[in-house]
């Protein structure tokens, strides 16, 4: 007896000086909270702030830095966090340019990184990086099969001048092909830019049946306004880089009728129950609105969330094999990541894999409009 008792004394023991040996999980976000994507980064930040203070069990820190919408900054960041913070993850960023920053800096820490915008294929990079968005070509081919639907042969492209336009641009010119859309003009413009004069003269020349304006946030109305104010009397088409209420406040009247893809999350009380989406968008809806005010929510912010989700996920598995702060630990971390199956979130159900790290299918795609001021989902 006195044997076993000293047995589970020290058995006891070493759980409580295992358990307190272990540090906190931490996981740096870097957001855009300033700058031309500020629209996106400013609810994913106070997403953040709204999130348990514990993941898969064991208690986080989470350490969130503005990179400005600044490719550079993010860079700087990702640097910091990964050198002095020794974070066991990254979530970040907003933008697709700063997100291809971080990458650089995750793979080459060996630290997995959740995007919270949709990258380009990533080379030997891949393995260290997820994504929460839906991928170009999934809300590409929902896009087209609506065009197709609604009689557009000829469709017009203006996008970002940087990687999430040109990432646009190639999705929509496959998923058109596939269809027998004919792509043209194509014209660009930068984030910053102030007017868009001289690309919207010649794709209002150019007269095609819609238009496709390949942008994020308020920046996105721009074009849309400018044809507006010259005339043009086509279909709009946006992608899901707008679903956020400033789009709807900066657009007014220019923006109504605007057709795009949309991840469940930001019409979930329209869903269906049958939607496997649509407990987790309504939980995540219950959190942020209670703390922002109703209709306050973005799906932007909901990119956040589920870098949560898949994290909450994940982190117990990665527990089994090592303890946070360590190489091993991040390893292990990214290969709990590729292993999520049937995770329902607020943008679709996540199913990784080795060649997905996404792993979204249609259910993450729904064509919606904006209508009186609103979003609603196209039956």
């Amino acid at each position: 007896m006195k044997v076993k008792k000293f047995a589970l004394a020290q058995a006891l023991a070493l759980v409580v000086v295992t358990g307190s040996a272990w540090a906190d999980v931490t996981i740096g976000v870097i957001v855009s909270a300033t700058g031309p994507a500020a629209s996106l980064g400013i609810p994913e930040k106070q997403t953040f702030a709204l999130l348990p203070q514990t993941v898969g069990g064991q208690k986080v820190k989470y350490i969130v830095l503005d990179d400005a919408t600044d490719p550079s900054m993010a860079v700087k960041n990702a640097r910091k966090l990964t050198t002095e913070d020794k974070v066991d993850a990254i979530i970040g960023a907003s933008a697709t340019p700063t997100s291809m920053g971080i990458l650089e800096v995750a793979f080459e820490a060996k630290t997995p990184q959740i995007a919270m915008a949709p990258l380009p294929p990533a080379g030997e990079k891949a393995p260290w990086v997820f994504t929460t968005p839906q991928s170009f070509p999934l809300m590409a081919v929902a896009m087209v099969q609506h065009m197709a639907a609604n009689n557009v042969k000829t469709l017009g492209f203006i996008g970002y001048a940087d990687a999430y336009g040109e990432l646009w641009l190639k999705a929509i010119q496959d998923a058109a092909a596939a269809k027998g859309i004919t792509v043209s003009p194509v014209e660009r413009y930068q984030r910053n830019d102030t007017s868009v004069a001289g690309q919207a003269l010649k794709l209002f020349a150019a007269k095609p049946d819609a238009i496709l304006i390949a942008a994020s946030g308020t920046p996105a109305v721009l074009p849309q306004s400018t044809l507006i104010e010259r005339g043009y009397k086509g279909k709009f088409y946006q992608t899901h880089g707008i679903a956020n209420r400033d789009f709807l406040r900066v657009g007014g009247k220019n923006v109504e009728g605007t057709l795009f893809p949309v991840g469940p999350m930001l019409l979930a009380e329209q869903l269906p129950d049958s939607h496997p989406s649509k407990k987790a968008s309504l939980e995540y809806i219950k959190v942020y609105e209670g703390a922002h005010g109703v209709n306050s929510r973005s799906t932007f912010g909901g990119h956040g969330w589920d870098a949560y989700l898949l994290l909450n996920r994940a982190v117990p598995e990665a527990l089994k094999k090592a303890k946070p702060g360590t190489v091993e630990f991040r390893i292990a971390l990214r290969d709990a990541l590729e292993n999520v199956k049937e995770l329902p979130g607020v943008h679709g159900v996540f199913n990784m894999s080795a060649k997905d790290h996404n792993g979204f299918d249609g259910r993450a795609a729904i064509m919606a409009t904006v209508e009186n001021g609103d979003w609603k989902i196209l039956k």
